[in-house]
């Protein structure tokens, strides 16, 4: 199995995706601090999530990538929060997007309760 047909891979790039539309219509002043930051926590998700894969070779590697991907959809969800109060987004977009967000947490979480189900060899 290729990393990338991974469900929470899946969806964390459909998430980056929509964060990096989104992400657009913001002010151009934005651009080297919420724009940047809000891009890059949501594509580390990824990212993390393909080097976790790639180091299921050891449990503790695989669960410690895993976590970092988590902590970077946490930041997502932060900058989501800031997006809203700076009314760069709508309550709407918000709630799809947290949505979004949420759902990635909790595929993140199944893979670091379940190593064993991702080819992790748990000694």
């Amino acid at each position: 199995m290729d990393f990338k047909n991974l469900l929470a891979y899946q969806k964390g790039f459909d998430l980056a995706m929509a964060v990096y539309e989104i992400s657009k219509s913001f002010p151009r002043e934005e651009t080297y601090s919420m724009t940047d930051q809000i891009r890059r926590s949501s594509r580390s998700v990824c990212a993390n999530i393909a080097e976790a894969y790639r180091k299921r070779e050891y449990v503790k590697h695989f669960v410690s990538k895993l976590s970092d991907s988590d902590s970077e959809n946490s930041e997502t969800s932060t900058w989501l929060d800031f997006a809203l109060k700076c009314n760069y987004i709508t309550r709407e977009e918000h709630n799809n997007l947290a949505s979004q967000v949420d759902e990635v947490g909790k595929l993140i979480n199944y893979m670091k309760n379940n190593p064993k189900k991702f080819g992790v060899k748990v000694h």
